[in-house]
């Protein structure tokens, strides 16, 4: 079986690794650690096909240590303890030092990790974990505090077209079109693993890769968006904050994000049911009616034709007028029941449902229509002295109009 065109590309010296040059660029951390040759554990968290796997493969090279690959998705405890327990050995009778190369290790649990925690303290073994995911949310604290975090970032259009580039070196005989290459480059979204495999397939298909090859291969654009992850709170973070901005362009572009990624559309109805009443509330009190509609609409007619209502709602949302009045007087007001002490409800405030509760003042006094009192002098007196608060609060303003 042939060894994939991404291994075979793989670099094998940091003068051929491409991006991620705030980590391995002259004077910077990773690549001191290289040249130094003392590597410490740490964890390398950015999205697919950034070059994670091969920063590892790197760093054991430069300090000729045993590279062990590992997958949380196919092995667990036991196998780790028999890595370690190879490591031991390796370390006291052949002073060679293991680097344990973990790919997603945000899916092993925290009773999982665990296990690593006594070998990478004592140095037996150095820990290289890689995952997609916030470490600070899927990997446990001691693990963390006895590694590195290392943020990889997305590769950019420039190193991408390089990568590219080398990838096509590897087929001499065939010929790639410029608008191909493109194409590639555009919908791999950053992915280099998702780009030469569309290099590798379109080779395979025809000697003149033109645009045409190059949409077949590459079916659907590259992208990186998991639903428990990142990138899920980051883009429906981006697209609230689109339609507080009154951004109705920007807004568009996360929902279209979201959409295409097979976010869940009552997800998306629901947060924006609760941006009405939070963000645009009683300057357009219409927007909750809608938002609301919006949501049974979904329900009903589910996707892909939700995605049209999901969008004249989100539009309306990020043109309407905004008001967060309700929502601070309310946040103003719990905390002063969290804080304050609470004195009793005034008794004209309070329901006399039998003889007793009148006679000891239980509604005295209380003017149950004040805009009727208007119609008489005396009853608005009594109607403007009436007092709803308690006692401690009286006087206090918590709905204020922005």
């Amino acid at each position: 079986m042939d060894t994939p065109l991404a291994d075979r590309l793989r670099p094998k010296t940091l003068k051929d690794y491409i991006g991620q040059t705030h980590l391995l660029g002259p004077g910077m951390p990773i690549r001191r650690m290289i040249e130094n040759k003392k590597i410490s554990s740490m964890i390398l968290w950015g999205p697919p096909g950034c070059g994670k796997t091969t920063i590892a493969h790197l760093i054991a090279q430069s300090i000729d240590a045993v590279f062990v690959p590992f997958s949380a998705v196919t092995s667990g405890v036991k196998e780790v303890r028999q890595v370690i327990a190879d490591a031991d050995q390796r370390q006291q009778f052949f002073k060679q030092n293991t680097i344990l190369f973990i790919d997603e290790i945000h899916r092993f649990n925290k009773s999982q990790q665990d296990a690593f925690l006594p070998a990478v303290e004592t140095g037996v073994i150095t820990l290289i974990g890689a995952t997609t995911e916030n470490p600070g949310f899927e990997i446990n604290a001691p693990l963390i505090s006895r590694a590195h975090v290392y943020v990889l970032k997305q590769l950019t259009d420039n190193e991408m077209r390089k990568i590219v580039k080398r990838a096509i070196k590897k087929y001499p005989q065939n010929k790639f079109e410029k608008d191909a290459i493109d194409h590639i480059i555009v919908f791999a979204n950053g992915d280099a693993r998702s780009a030469i495999s569309a290099i590798e397939l379109s080779a395979s298909m025809a000697k003149r890769v033109n645009l045409e090859i190059a949409e077949v291969t590459l079916q659907q654009k590259s992208i990186y968006y998991d639903k428990k992850g990142d990138s899920h709170y980051d883009t429906i973070s981006a697209f609230i904050k689109s339609m507080r901005g009154n951004k109705p362009d920007a807004t568009l572009h996360y929902l279209s994000r979201m959409i295409k990624a097979g976010e869940d559309p009552m997800f998306i109805a629901r947060r924006m049911v609760i941006f009405a009443a939070e963000d645009v509330s009683n300057a357009q009190p219409t927007a909750l009616v809608l938002a609301t509609s919006t949501m049974q609409a979904v329900h009903m007619v589910g996707m892909p034709e939700a995605q049209i209502i999901l969008a004249q709602c989100a539009t309306y949302l990020a043109t309407a007028k905004k008001s967060i009045a309700s929502y601070s007087g309310l946040m103003a007001a719990m905390h002063d029941i969290e804080t304050m002490k609470l004195d009793p409800i005034p008794l004209h405030l309070r329901n006399p449902s039998n003889k007793v509760m009148k006679e000891v003042g239980y509604g005295k006094g209380h003017v149950r229509y004040p805009w009727q009192a208007q119609q008489s002098a005396d009853a608005k007196a009594m109607a403007d002295k009436q007092e709803y608060l308690p006692e401690n609060l009286k006087g206090k303003k918590y709905y204020k109009l922005d």
